[in-house]
């Protein structure tokens, strides 16, 4: 009996850690992207042309709050993103190439920080889909 508290007790402390060191990785990453804009840019290899291809914005917690895909023509698509203090996506708003709204996704999340629900609206604000997302492990 005393083996098995023991064991359980070292596996708990093991998982504490593993999730800590897990949330500094994640605090690190987004620290990283603070305040950064990412430009992408291609080039031609035979006359050395170069064009923007896409431009990334993170905000001053490290998340991304727009990104923009361009083409020869100028912006193919806007994305931009707003985000909780819990540091998860809430909204989420696509413009087409004219910057009009395409459509806009509203996210809903369980207690345990994943993903409950999508909501997808059309740009008049009728609601198109719902996606619910459920996640099962399988024990090998």
């Amino acid at each position: 009996m005393k083996r098995i508290l023991l064991i359980l007790f070292l596996a708990a402390g093991c998982f504490s850690s593993f999730a800590q060191s897990s949330d500094e990785y994640i605090k690190l990453k987004l620290q990283r992207k603070e305040n950064l804009t990412v430009k992408e840019w291609n080039t031609d290899a035979r006359n050395k042309t170069k064009w923007l291809d896409r431009v990334t914005v993170y905000d001053s917690r490290g998340h991304k709050i727009s990104e923009t895909e361009y083409n020869q023509y100028g912006q193919s698509w806007r994305e931009t993103y707003e985000w909780n203090d819990q540091d998860q996506k809430v909204r989420e708003t696509r413009y087409n190439d004219k910057d009009k709204v395409a459509y806009i996704r509203k996210f809903e999340y369980n207690e345990d920080g994943t993903r409950k629900k999508q909501y997808t609206y059309l740009p008049n604000g009728k609601l198109y889909t719902v996606k619910i997302f459920e996640y099962s492990r399988s024990d090998e």
